[in-house]
């Protein structure tokens, strides 16, 4: 899988960094009511420096995984539907890239300070 995902435009070609796509993910996620942080997934695979993130796929059919984890006594349902919408939206709108699918994984729930 390149590093790298590349868009061939009218006037020319974009080339669009996976860590930047990542960086994309967790800042949205981040900002997301509920989301109170990301964290490791548990399977063995590349990981972008952002924690949690991983983005498979080219330009056609982006495949995201993020792994959260969400205040407690929230709807957990509704924090997932709520990132896989907004981070879905947030790259397709900054990078032109068609986002096939998000997976919110809710790795753990967290009692807020």
């Amino acid at each position: 899988m390149a590093d790298e995902l590349t868009l061939d435009l009218e006037n020319g070609r974009l080339t669009i960094a996976r860590e930047a796509v990542a960086e994309i993910v967790a800042e949205t996620a981040l900002g997301c009511y509920g989301v109170v942080g990301l964290t490791a997934g548990t399977r063995v695979r590349r990981i972008f420096r952002r924690e949690g993130i991983t983005v498979d796929g080219d330009v056609r059919a982006l495949r995201i995984e993020l792994h959260v984890v969400v205040e407690h006594g929230l709807n957990l349902a509704e924090v997932a539907s709520t990132v896989r919408s907004q981070v879905g939206y947030d790259v397709e709108r900054l990078t032109g890239l068609k986002v096939a699918s998000v997976e919110v994984v809710i790795q753990r729930v967290r009692q807020s300070a």
